[in-house]
This record gives structure tokens, C-alpha cells and sequence, in this order.
């Protein structure tokens, strides 16, 4: 009974060393294997056989992209203004080798060599300069960084300025800076506002005056066109009224001329006619010499009719 058991507790101690010395590695993982406490090789992704008690996984490597966010870290500006600004990092491990053997903490590493690669930058830089270049910090911060980090095997993809805070007496200068801005915006905003209204109500009352102009010159053509209108109408109906006399008077003649009207009676009909011209308003009359030799004749044929 006894060499039964010890075999089969001898099988399944073989098995389960045959499978610890298999090793799966998953994706955007690298193994670096050992032999002997010596650098073997590195394992990418797919199965692994290792030699027992020879061979181990020294480091499990993760080559995904990843993010560090470092505590804030105290710089000195140009014009001496201490400030704290923390930063993002985010690096790929592109050799696991070099990652393993390069250095023993490369995260404290990459952190120590932010603050003072940031130390640097922000020393050349003045105060305002630190506020608005953040883009040409991060850029020169990348590029310090991704040089400085090539011996550990690790590729600085990004590097962000998270927070810059500038001390209190500062940060309360800059708010009554940016109150008084606002403040000259909206008396500018206020005053260009009220300028164009200026210039709306101007241009009404300069469009209002041409229009009333060009209505009162319509209005004047209008009135004199009637006018004209009228003038002619009146004109047109004395000229029809002289036409229609002079028309009668032409029918009178022809109608005396056909009685056979003497000469003694035309003299009698222009006789009447100064006659109606006494009557008028006229102080002096001129009386024509043929006219005057019918006085008598006048004066006899009044007897006569008494």
C-alpha cells in the first residue's frame, strides 16, 4: 500500500511542478526571466515553459501607457514668487529589460526628475510668464523627461501642468486685477453701447428729415401740378366761353345781315353797346367820332317814344 501512495503523492508532485513552470502571459505584459540571477530573456505574450529551480520571473512588466499624478512641489519664479505647482505624467515602458535593471524605483525616479526639471524651466520665468506659457512648459518638460528617461526604457508620452498656486497675497492681487479688467470691459462695453445708440437715433432723425423733405416736395409738386390743373381747366372754360360769344355775337350779325338791317340800326346797336360800357367802373371813356353824330338822333327818337 505504502509504494502506491508514495508514487501517486510523487505524480501529482511532478505535475504540479510541470505547471509552475508554465507561465501564460496576457496582453501589454512582458516577463523578464532569470537564469541563475542572470538576465535570460524576455517573454512577451503567449505560453512560457521555464526550467525548475533554474529559471524565474524576475519582474512582470505592464507596457500599457499609464498616468502619475505627483503631489504639488514648490518652484521660485524670475521675480522671486514662490509658487506650488503639481504635474501629470504619462509614460509607456517600451524595454522591459531596461526597466528592470535600469533603475531600482523608476516612479520615485521620474517624480524627483519632474520637480527638478520644473525648477529649472520656472527659474527663467517670470511670474505672468509662468501663468500663460504653460504649453511651452509641458513641451520642454516632455522633452527633458523623455530624454533623461531612455537609459530606464521608459517613453514620456505627456507631461501636464496640473495646478499652478501662486501664494495668497498674490492669487488677492490678481482677483482685484482681473475685477478692475472687467470693470474697464464694461465701461468700455457700456460706453461703445451708448455710442451706437447715438448714432441709431442720429441716423432716425437724419432719414426721418429726408423723408418729411421728400414728402413735403411731393406734396408741393402735387399742389402746384394741380394748380396747373385748375389754371388750365379755367383757362380752357373762358376759352370756350369767349368762343361761344363771340359765336353769338357772329349769329347776330348773320341774323341782322339776313333782316336786311340798315346802316341807321347797326349805328343804333353800336349805340347800345357804349351804352353797357358806360355802365362799368371806368372813370374815363373815349367816344369814337361816328358815335358822336348820333346824339341828336338819339336824343330825337327819346321825344319820340314819350
Amino acid at each position: 500500500m505504502e509504494g502506491p501512495i508514495v508514487l501517486l503523492i510523487i505524480l501529482i508532485l511532478l505535475i504540479l511542478l510541470a505547471a509552475s513552470c508554465i507561465r501564460i502571459v496576457p496582453q501589454a505584459n512582458a516577463y523578464v526571466l532569470e537564469r541563475l540571477g542572470a538576465f535570460q530573456a524576455t517573454w512577451s505574450v503567449g505560453i512560457h515553459v521555464k526550467i525548475p529551480f533554474i529559471d524565474r520571473v524576475a519582474r512582470r512588466v505592464n507596457l500599457k501607457e499609464q498616468v502619475v499624478d505627483f503631489a504639488p512641489q514648490p518652484v521660485i519664479t524670475k521675480d522671486n514668487v514662490t509658487m506650488r505647482i503639481d504635474t501629470v505624467v504619462f509614460f509607456q515602458i517600451t524595454d522591459p529589460k531596461l526597466f528592470a535593471y535600469g533603475v531600482e524605483n523608476p516612479i520615485m525616479a521620474i517624480e524627483n526628475l519632474s520637480a527638478t526639471t520644473l525648477r529649472n524651466i520656472i527659474g527663467d520665468l517670470e511670474l505672468d510668464q509662468t501663468l500663460t506659457s504653460r504649453e511651452t512648459i509641458n513641451t520642454k518638460m516632455r522633452a527633458s523627461l523623455d530624454t533623461a528617461t531612455d537609459p530606464w526604457g521608459i517613453k514620456v508620452n505627456r507631461v501636464e501642468l496640473k495646478n499652478i498656486i501662486p501664494p495668497a497675497a498674490i492669487q488677492d492681487a490678481m482677483e482685484k486685477q482681473m475685477k478692475a479688467e472687467r470693470e474697464r470691459r464694461e465701461s468700455i462695453l457700456r460706453a461703445e453701447g451708448e455710442k451706437r445708440s447715438s448714432i441709431l437715433v442720429a441716423e432716425g432723425n437724419k432719414e426721418s428729415a429726408i423723408l418729411e423733405a421728400e414728402g413735403e416736395k411731393t406734396a408741393a409738386i402735387l399742389r402746384a401740378e394741380a394748380q396747373k390743373e385748375k389754371m388750365i381747366r379755367e383757362a380752357e372754360g373762358e376759352a370756350e366761353a369767349i368762343m361761344k360769344v363771340q359765336k353769338a355775337a357772329a349769329e347776330g350779325i348773320r341774323f341782322i345781315k339776313e333782316a336786311g338791317a340798315d346802316e341807321a340800326v347797326l349805328r343804333i346797336k353800336s349805340l347800345e353797346a357804349f351804352a353797357k360800357a358806360a355802365d362799368g367802373q371806368a372813370t374815363k371813356i373815349i367816344i369814337p367820332s361816328e358815335i358822336q353824330g348820333l346824339a341828336g338822333l338819339a336824343s330825337g327818337l327819346k321825344e319820340l317814344m314819350n
